[in-house]
């Protein structure tokens, strides 16, 4: 019996490793299902946003890399954001999240729920926001804060120069806070008050990590 005990031990061990790294947290907390329904719910000014996020790509030594998928909850398979995130760990210590467009999007709808079919997404088929990459720290209280740089990202959404986005990721919740402004730095889109708080509603991964 102790022998069985010893050996199932050892197995559990095996199955629950945990990675230790700021990117092997950064990777698990934002995999994963989130909504905003409860901020919704209390303050009008906000939507019911569903956020999907799910690692693909995991056998290349470039990533992580995430797909994203966003959506009115009413129009889930009408997202109105698909994007791709790069994360690489600086000499600094610090995370760059780099951001992708995708061609075509909506062919790859829903497919967040079955990897499969994301395998037809491609790396080079992606196309670089350049200037819109996030820099991401990890803060003494052990959650991640990072922001665009300056005005670097450009956009003409509604009739913006520059697009700004910060980010603070938990274990729990991703509060994101993106906005877009005109030469004059006046916000002509994106939330006016304070970022979106998705709650995180289903882990995409079994690992769960200790703390």
């Amino acid at each position: 019996m102790k022998i069985l005990y010893t050996f199932f031990l050892a197995i559990s061990f095996t199955l629950i490793s945990y990675p230790q790294s700021d990117l092997d947290y950064l990777v698990n907390w934002m995999s994963g299902s989130f909504t905003s329904e409860a901020q919704a719910e209390k303050d009008t000014n906000y939507f019911n946003i569903e956020l999907e996020m799910v690692e693909i790509w995991k056998d290349r030594p470039d990533g992580p890399w995430i797909y994203v998928e966003q959506a009115v909850a009413e129009f889930k398979d009408k997202p109105y954001r698909q994007r791709v995130y790069q994360l690489k760990k600086r000499s600094d210590g610090k995370i760059e999240s780099l951001v992708y467009t995708i061609p075509n999007p909506i062919q790859f709808a829903g497919d967040y729920k079955n990897n499969i079919s994301l395998l037809k997404l491609t790396p080079d088929s992606l196309t670089l926001r350049e200037g819109c990459k996030v820099i991401l720290q990890r803060e003494d209280a052990g959650h991640f804060v990072g922001e665009t740089v300056d005005k670097q990202c450009k956009s003409n959404l509604r009739g913006a120069s520059y697009a700004t986005s910060e980010v603070t990721i938990n274990e729990d919740r991703i509060i994101s806070w993106d906005r877009g402004f005109d030469e004059k730095d006046e916000q002509v889109w994106g939330a006016e008050k304070g970022g979106y708080i998705f709650l995180k509603t289903k882990q995409d991964t079994l690992i769960k990590i200790s703390h």
